[in-house]
């Protein structure tokens, strides 16, 4: 008679944890920002030419032998990248699907592995004073196995990360590229 109540026990106890999980957020958004000294088309320069990414993507460094194939325009709307590498960065495809130049580049965002799932991200850019806030983000649905994830980790503060790191490298580029082109400016004086 103890085995069945314990085996109901036990019943009761996955289907709440299944009702718990599938209560969760259905929906998720990620973003940050930073203040870079330099003009929103540097900034924007960066992100919209995807063959830029290499240098300040915090995913490209966390496999430096992923293979990175480019597709389309170099830059803008249209122009993709799909990559495939270690279980850090997986396989996925990245397409730009509208750009405002020194104003936003917005994203569709295929991962194929380790799971499929597609979402969208964009990075804005507005002058404020004589710097240019770098705003970037990511939002998409979860589906039952990505709310499961978030029981054990967090994946918002996880990709939120990832973010700040390219930002601050973004900014780097951007700055040491607004200095160049000061030194530049004043050269031809």
């Amino acid at each position: 008679m103890t085995i069945p109540l314990i085996l109901l026990g036990i019943v009761a106890v996955f289907l709440a944890l299944v009702v718990f999980v599938a209560l969760r957020p259905s929906e998720f958004k990620v973003s940050r920002s930073i203040r870079v000294d330099a003009s929103p088309q540097l900034a924007f320069e960066q992100v919209n030419d995807l063959r830029r990414w290499e240098a300040w993507s915090p995913w490209a460094k966390l496999d430096p032998d992923a293979e990175w194939t480019y597709e389309g325009p170099p830059a803008g709307a249209g122009a993709t990248v799909e990559w495939s590498g270690n279980r850090n960065i997986g396989k996925g495809r990245m397409t730009i699907v509208e750009s405002h130049p020194s104003e936003l580049v917005k994203f569709r965002l295929d991962f194929l592995k380790p799971f499929d799932s597609t979402c969208f991200a964009q990075f804005t850019f507005k002058l404020e004073g004589d710097q240019t806030v770098v705003t970037w983000s990511m939002e998409g649905k979860n589906n039952f196995v990505a709310k499961a994830m978030g029981l054990f980790m967090n994946c918002e503060k996880m990709v939120g990360g990832q973010f700040e790191k390219g930002l601050a490298q973004l900014k780097s580029l951007a700055e040491e590229a607004a200095r160049k082109s000061t030194v530049l400016s004043h050269a031809n004086i």
